[in-house]
């Protein structure tokens, strides 16, 4: 038994010595991926150690998690920097530990996050530094950084305390692809941007400008995101409970709408992948983001749309994972941990409840499996072994659980 595992992790550590490229790894099933940010306080001031990263890297790890994303590299914030040397430390002490990162670079307009006028037109001089900084990072560490992702929902309008042109977004993604070109940046290096599907030619036509189809054409892939979460809210067509179902159990009527979901985000999918045909374009879309919230005190809650529990994340995460598994789609799942500095003045706000672990580590309904299996063993989170919520009971959790408004209440709001 001991030979078969020593030959098993020799095989390990001469497919991680293959220097694994992005196109290798997107699309792959056995590279599970998900967002990440390792934040525990309620403001970013407060970083999280290199010790704390490599507990967290452990248990994503053992969850067969092996591509993260990552947001920014601002000066002051110094998370996907220390993430990096965080994986370099593992790899070290464990040759076949194997972690990849989509390393975002955060794209702003003119006057974001001041009190001055916005100017979406122009872009924060911030920006060529951010760039500056993702280069280095990616030159530092070339054998974990796979992606730069210029920009996280740079374009899409909804963002309107920093969105910016596309011809921003293209200005960087040609400066990226020229770095690679003179060989100032790896060949094999895949540069994106993260946005809405809107903002990828999947909705409104406005979005549909020159400037989008050059970055469609200039990027390696897309980086989409579709959230029929918000959408419970914002467009709720699809997850009123129709009157054929009225009938059906509680859980049914749950489970359905969960499927629906799922379509909803497939239709989406394929909206974008349409209109990057029309181009004559042929490249790979991934799914950049989608998530679904456990706690919600605002639109997604009982008194709006009733979308909000650890039972309906949990039938959203399978669902997402078996569709873009079987598709050959990488699918950076939001997200990992709670983070409180999201929403930092509301505990209770959706924002702060996307992760598959609390910030405490304990295992939300979504990987109950995994703890039942025995995964996490050894591991820690702020010094807790990982447990279940609602101690594993499935009957304290559906107490909690709502089913969704009927399709009548929803046209009648």
């Amino acid at each position: 038994m001991m030979s078969c595992n020593r030959n098993n992790k020799d095989k390990q550590t001469r497919k991680i010595q293959k220097k694994l490229t992005a196109k290798d790894i997107l699309g792959n099933p056995d590279y599970l991926a998900i967002s990440y940010g390792g934040y525990r306080e309620t403001t970013r001031d407060s970083q999280p150690l290199i010790k704390e990263l490599k507990n967290d890297l452990k248990l994503l790890s053992a969850m067969g998690i092996k591509v993260l994303r990552t947001y920014n590299v601002q000066p002051n914030l110094p998370h996907a920097a220390n993430l990096l040397e965080a994986i370099t430390e593992l790899k070290k002490e464990d040759q076949t530990f194997e972690m990849y990162v989509m390393l975002g670079a955060w794209i702003d307009c003119l006057n974001a996050w001041t009190d001055q006028p916005l100017n979406h037109d122009i872009e924060s001089p911030n920006n060529a530094s951010e760039i500056d900084r993702a280069v280095a990072l990616a030159n530092q560490y070339p054998d974990i950084v796979k992606v730069i992702a210029v920009g996280n929902e740079a374009m899409v309008k909804w963002a309107t305390s920093y969105y910016v042109q596309p011809n921003i977004i293209l200005k960087w993604v040609k400066h990226l692809q020229a770095l690679k070109a003179s060989d100032k940046l790896p060949k094999d290096l895949w540069i994106t941007s993260s946005d809405d599907f809107a903002s990828w030619g999947g909705a409104d036509d406005f979005y549909k400008v020159e400037d989008l189809e050059n970055i469609i054409k200039s990027v390696d892939y897309i980086s989409m995101h579709s959230y029929p979460y918000h959408n419970t809210h914002y467009n709720p067509q699809f997850w009123g409970v129709p009157e054929v179902e009225y009938e059906h159990t509680e859980l049914e009527k749950i489970d359905n709408a969960m499927k629906r979901a799922i379509e909803f985000s497939k239709k989406q999918y394929d909206s974008v992948s349409n209109y990057v045909k029309s181009l004559g374009v042929d490249k790979p879309i991934h799914i950049g983001e989608t998530g679904w919230a456990s706690t919600s005190n605002g639109f997604y809650g009982n008194g709006g749309s009733r979308a909000t529990d650890e039972y309906k994340q949990g039938l959203y995460y399978k669902l997402m994972r078996e569709w873009t598994d079987k598709e050959g789609i990488s699918c950076f799942y939001f997200e990992a941990f709670n983070e409180k500095w999201k929403d930092a003045h509301n505990p209770e706000g959706s924002e702060n409840h996307f992760g598959l672990f609390t910030i405490d580590g304990k295992a939300k309904y979504p990987i109950w499996d995994l703890v039942d299996k025995g995964v996490f063993r050894g591991l820690t989170r702020k010094g807790n072994t990982i447990t279940k919520t609602y101690n594993g009971s499935i009957k304290k959790l559906l107490e909690e659980v709502l089913v969704p408004p009927s399709k009548h209440e929803i046209m009648n709001r």
